[in-house]
């Protein structure tokens, strides 16, 4: 019975000292609040570099997760069907749902055409992105005005000719990596 005790109290030793070590261990990885903002602020500039080479190369798709209207009212999405790609002289508005009933088979509508003019706005200071740009398709022309932030968070606002807009809120992906599902261009 000693022996069991005795082996048992050696592994709560034996474990004490392992949880020590690792305390003792994680206390020297935290970072200092300074450098905590500084890291942030590292990556935060890294990620402006890579979106404004990416919106300079005209090669991005906005996967929207959420659509609003000109009101206000904010609907969730699924941002494989509600979009906005923009790849060289050609771009696509989509939106759909997952019914699948809608002039483009996947329960909206598509407008797909070639970009007319195109202005890139950069706030270094905000480290904040804006492009400007217009899209001639099939059924009408559109304006686009598009908003990036640092951390991906972007937001599109579509209008037309007419007194509606739709605005597009999500995040910027490249082309290649999107994984956003055209349907059929409407008309």
């Amino acid at each position: 019975m000693k022996t069991i005790n005795s082996k048992i109290a050696g592994l709560f030793w034996i474990l004490g000292l392992f949880f020590i070590s690792i305390n003792g261990n994680s206390q020297d990885n935290k970072l200092s609040r300074q450098e905590h903002n500084a890291l942030r602020k590292a990556q935060l500039t890294a990620n402006f570099n890579i979106l404004d080479s990416l919106l300079n190369a005209k090669s991005f798709v906005l996967e929207a997760d959420y659509l609003q209207g000109k009101y206000g009212d904010i609907i969730p999405v699924t941002s494989t069907l509600n979009f906005v790609k923009v790849d060289s002289t050609n771009g696509i508005l989509q939106t759909g749902t997952t019914s699948g009933i809608g002039y483009n088979d996947v329960g909206g509508v598509t407008a797909e055409g070639t970009i007319g003019s195109w202005k890139l706005y950069k706030d270094t200071g905000k480290q904040t992105l804006r492009v400007q740009f217009s899209l001639l398709t099939n059924i009408g022309n559109y304006d686009v005005s598009l908003w990036v932030t640092p951390d991906n968070y972007a937001t599109a606002r579509i209008t037309g000719l007419g007194p509606g807009e739709l605005t597009w809120r999500g995040h910027l992906a490249t082309v290649e990596n999107s994984r956003v599902f055209k349907g059929r261009n409407t008309i």
